[in-house]
């Protein structure tokens, strides 16, 4: 394989570059990333068109992909995220580590041909069908490890610290039994799991929720990880009923309650923060957390918008998650999250900043997700520059999206012009996994994945419709 590649045009972290050559390293790092190059040297491979870094998923729960499609029907008199929660525990409650394996590497499949070239995984379903642990106690976080490497992305674990219903239920639910955690399991899950020399594995931490993780544990994961410079997540702020939850119980909305406690450093990645304050997103931002934005999923569910503007104003750093898998590419996602804040205001292009210099609504988007990816995943330097792992995409000129599109407006039409299938060829670290829209274990992942989905849902012997209780 050559060492070395030559792009006629790169998105590097200070925008668009002509003529890029790009060096790996026998480490799958970027030795170099040199603009400015008219033609490509005799020793680099040209590559065949415009190239973009690949971008992290910053939050997902692979097993809620045998569930996408699945819970969009209604039959009583309401719906929303609780009563989609209690149907999705069904799946919960009877995937194997085989069943998972099968559909997180087809998810994983999907996921870089999205354009993702790492995801986050935010680990809580732990144990066997009955709530005890497996002989491995990490054979689930095994499994999607396993999926990760047959896929070729990029994963960072985060065993999740899961202990109580809600604020008023000191225990876990009988439908939550697979989920049961504490603050020193998740340690030593972290431990193992970073001692593990997997290439291309790393971990870190996370919380579910205020609601799930009372105050003790919370004080007991802070000292085991004092010292700790990864990544700690947690779900915050996505419900108004949450929200209402933790004021109730604690005199304090969830954002505020964690800078109030002091907790809030450079590690900590704020999932969805849907409903904030404007001081509760200032306190984020001096302090370094990031936020993860989930579009589809908080679409999908009827969390409602976060405060975007507010977001891209205080420079806090931003990092997309596809969550519950309802679409699995990032163009998707950000197209939701301006379009969101687009009905929502009657306005157009609400994320552009063109007093700031920046009138390209995608090219802010991007450049904000990309900037926070690294940080969301404990990688460090992320994209196209000298010492981040060398992953990439090939977007595909010939593409329905992107025929006759200006070289200058390439994202804007990534964004919001048709669906297609943009990426031609697509690069972790170092190594080609997609190449000519296609990635080598495709079919039989495939395959893999439609046999545990007829097991999980008993399609053959049609006992159990999706949706329905079992």
């Amino acid at each position: 394989m050559a060492a070395r590649w030559w792009a006629p045009r790169a998105w590097l972290p200070a925008g668009w570059h002509d003529g890029v050559l790009l060096a790996v390293d026998a480490q799958g790092h970027w030795a170099e990333v040199r603009p400015g190059v008219a033609e490509p040297p005799p020793d680099a491979q040209r590559l065949a068109g415009p190239v973009l870094p690949g971008l992290v998923n910053a939050h997902s729960h692979a097993f809620q992909r045998a569930f996408a499609g699945l819970a969009e029907r209604r039959e009583q008199a309401a719906d929303d995220f609780w009563s989609w929660r209690d149907r999705m525990y069904q799946v919960a409650l009877r995937i194997t580590p085989g069943q998972l394996r099968a559909i997180a590497t087809h998810l994983y499949v999907e996921l870089l041909r999205g354009g993702y070239t790492q995801v986050c995984e935010f680990h809580y379903l732990q144990h066997d069908e009955d709530g005890s642990p497996y002989g491995d106690p990490l054979a689930m976080s095994w499994a999607l490890a396993d999926a990760a490497a047959d896929a070729g992305i990029g994963l960072t674990m985060l065993p999740v610290l899961y202990e109580r219903a809600g604020f008023a239920q000191p225990a876990l639910r009988p439908d939550q039994r697979r989920f049961a955690s504490t603050a020193e399991g998740i340690w030593a899950t972290r431990q193992r799991l970073a001692a593990s020399g997997r290439p291309l594995l790393t971990a870190g931490l996370a919380l579910h929720s205020l609601r799930a993780a009372p105050p003790e544990a919370i004080g007991r994961l802070r000292t085991l990880a004092e010292g700790f410079d990864g990544p700690i997540h947690i779900h915050v702020a996505e419900q108004t009923s949450e929200v209402d939850d933790c004021l109730r119980h604690t005199g304090q909305r969830p954002i505020e309650w964690l800078a109030r406690q002091g907790l809030l450093d450079a590690r900590w990645q704020l999932v969805h923060a849907t409903h904030t304050t404007p001081s509760e997103i200032d306190a984020v931002a001096a302090a370094g957390a990031g936020a993860v934005l989930c579009p589809s999923t908080e679409a999908n569910l009827g969390d409602g918008l976060a405060d975007l503007p507010g977001w891209l104003a205080s420079g806090a750093p931003l990092a997309l998650g596809s969550d519950s898998h309802v679409t699995r590419a990032w163009r998707e996602e950000l197209r939701l999250l301006e379009y969101g804040q687009r009905l929502a205001r009657r306005q157009r292009n609400v994320s552009a900043a063109p007093e700031a210099g920046q009138p390209a609504t995608a090219e802010r988007l991007w450049a904000r997700v990309q900037a926070g990816s690294g940080a969301a995943a404990g990688l460090g330097p992320w994209g196209l520059q000298a010492g981040a792992r060398a992953d990439l995409l090939v977007a595909d000129l010939q593409d329905h999206a992107l025929r006759g599109i200006p070289p200058t407006h390439l994202l804007d039409a990534l964004v919001f012009s048709s669906p297609g299938r943009p990426w031609r060829d697509v690069m972790v670290a170092g190594r080609w996994v997609v190449s000519a829209h296609r990635h080598a274990g495709a079919q039989a992942v495939a395959d893999s994945f439609a046999e545990a989905m007829s097991e999980i849902w008993d399609i053959r012997k049609n006992v159990a419709a999706p949706g329905h209780a079992v």
